[in-house]
């Protein structure tokens, strides 16, 4: 935890790895900066550092128009934290205040208003309604300033339930009226956004390999709902998919960083297409979710790259970012859709449902063409449209009839362990499946897969015993960022696979997206990392017993 002397040693060095995990607020100027602002460094009896920007806001700061700091990314605490800060502050960057009010995300987390108000404020200085605000001020500055949009619309798009609202709150934070906003940006640098459309960067902070980004993504792309296609600009791959959203669908284009562009360059460059542009802000907040932006590399770096095993891999590629999601139950279904198959089948699989059970987009747009099914849809879905074994159906229909009666939760809200729990009651549902859900749908930074297929190939190409029990001996040094140790592991599991010569056989896809064939065998285990070969023989657990009574082994490749 740092103190205060801390964070004025990183405003006096101007050090940019705090953008976002505090803020200064200069009482002899009445503005508040990110720790890196370029102004001359204010003396220490005039700054008073505040955890977030909506609590610089409540006590009359108003946003330095040089340095903007309600532009960098938020905090990675409010991802990875477990407590009931962190989980309010994700459900507030979702929407659920605009969409629900207070009582909606108390609710959602267990307590009551004034509990979440009293504890909100406590810790961070602003209480949810503050919280939210800051967040609309902050959209409607990006728009104001980044794009041609109408200020009527934008005053909609951030969130505002009227113009009036919106025009106060942007007079109070930015001491300034939406047109002088606006003019403070030349119309030059503002973006002409595409035909229907709206064209925002994303922010990030550190170093991001953007690469293993879309390479992840792209092994993964469920034909029709998702897609990996060549960019506008040379050498730029570009990641585009349909969103199911509160108010209506989106389509949304991220681009990853050209070959040869600077890993640090702050941002990626994104496109949104909404049916209501009120779900700007939700959709913006999912696409970091799910390119993992609020992230803090320099952190996760500096620790396993002093790792005798992993410090090599992470000084060669740095950066390297744990995917998150944008539909927890998308993510939920597809992860059990991939059990004991590859991940070109799981895709297959996928494909088939969305075909049948998704809604298709009012109008085609590329390869996209409709939503993922929801859960609701999956748990009625008819038996005969569910090419699988008899059991893994039984875990499917079971799952999305718990996710569509919210008897299981995986919103950023959720306490981890009881969602973990609520999973492992579930038919079909395993240890290997409720680590891949914590560590992608719920944002949990420190897990690690022992039995996974991928993390074993990766250890042995680190000359690492890569049996489950010494895996996870191993691992207890990278703690807290085991999910990012383990997508470190599949990456190098996937070059193995690249550098390894080819034999004859079925093929399978690894997890950077080599063909390695399959062998026959009895070692069904885990495998989402890399397509190792699922076995041809007898199904086995992980802890290597037949997997004939109990429940269905898992190999999952989601």
């Amino acid at each position: 935890m740092i103190d205060d002397d801390m964070r004025y040693r990183a405003v006096d060095s101007r050090d940019a790895r705090f953008d976002g995990v505090f803020f200064t607020a200069v009482t002899s100027t009445g503005i508040y900066c990110r720790p890196s602002c370029p102004a001359v460094t204010p003396k220490r009896a005039n700054c008073t550092f505040y955890r977030t920007a909506a609590a610089a806001q409540g006590a009359g700061f108003r946003a330095c128009r040089r340095c903007r700091p309600d532009s960098v990314p938020g905090s990675p605490e409010w991802n990875h934290r477990a407590d009931l800060v962190g989980r309010a502050m994700r459900l507030i960057g979702d929407g659920v205040v605009d969409r629900d009010g207070v009582a909606g995300l108390a609710g959602l987390l267990g307590y009551s208003s004034r509990q979440l108000q009293r504890q909100l404020t406590a810790e961070l200085g602003a209480g949810p309604i503050a919280l939210a605000r800051a967040r609309r001020a902050q959209t409607a500055r990006l728009l104001l300033q980044t794009t041609e949009l109408p200020v009527t619309e934008v005053a909609f798009a951030a969130g505002f339930s009227s113009v009036r609202q919106f025009n106060d709150t942007v007079r109070e934070v930015y001491d300034r009226t939406p047109s002088g906003l606006r003019a403070e940006v030349a119309a030059g640098r503002r973006t002409a956004s595409p035909a229907g459309g709206l064209a925002l960067r994303l922010a990030y902070r550190g170093a991001l390999d953007s690469g293993h980004l879309i390479d992840f993504l792209a092994l993964r792309a469920v034909p029709g709902v998702e897609e990996v296609v060549p960019g506008a600009r040379p050498g730029v791959r570009t990641y585009r998919r349909t969103l199911a959203l509160p108010f209506g669908h989106g389509i949304a284009e991220v681009d990853g960083l050209a070959a040869g562009e600077s890993r640090t360059r702050g941002w990626l460059d994104c496109r949104l297409r909404l049916a209501d542009l009120r779900d700007l802000t939700t959709a913006v907040h999912r696409l970091r979710a799910l390119f993992d932006l609020d992230a803090d590399p320099d952190a996760v770096d500096e620790q396993l790259g002093a790792d005798r095993l992993l410090g090599a891999a992470v000084r060669a590629r740095p950066g390297l970012r744990s995917p998150g999601h944008v539909d927890p139950h998308e993510l939920a279904v597809r992860a059990v859709l991939g059990q004991q198959v590859t991940v070109a089948a799981a895709r297959t699989l996928a494909a088939r449902l969305a075909g049948t059970y998704g809604a298709a987009l009012p109008a085609p747009s590329g390869g996209l063409t409709r939503l993922f099914p929801t859960a609701a849809a999956l748990a009625g879905a008819d038996p005969a449209d569910l090419a699988m074994p008899a059991a893994r159906k039984r875990a499917l229909t079971g799952l999305c009839a718990a996710l569509a009666e919210g008897a299981v939760r995986l919103d950023g809200g959720v306490d981890r362990e009881q969602a973990a729990a609520q999973l492992l009651a579930l038919p079909g549902i395993g240890p290997w499946t409720v680590g891949y859900l914590r560590m992608r749908a719920l944002a949990d930074p420190d897990v690690f897969l022992p039995g996974d297929v991928g993390v074993r190939h990766g250890l042995l190409r680190l000359g690492a015993a890569g049996d489950p029990r010494s895996a996870a001996a191993i691992a207890t040094g990278w703690a807290p960022w085991r999910s990012y140790a383990v997508h470190r592991l599949w990456v190098l599991a996937s070059n193995q696979a690249a550098d390894a010569a080819p034999y004859t056989g079925t093929d399978a896809t690894p997890c950077g997206g080599v063909e390695t064939p399959t062998y026959t065998g009895t070692d069904a285990t885990q495998c989402s990392g890399v397509e190792n070969p699922t076995a041809t023989g007898t199904a086995v657990t992980e802890d290597g017993q037949p997997a004939e009574s109990a429940r269905e082994a898992e190999c999952e490749t989601a």
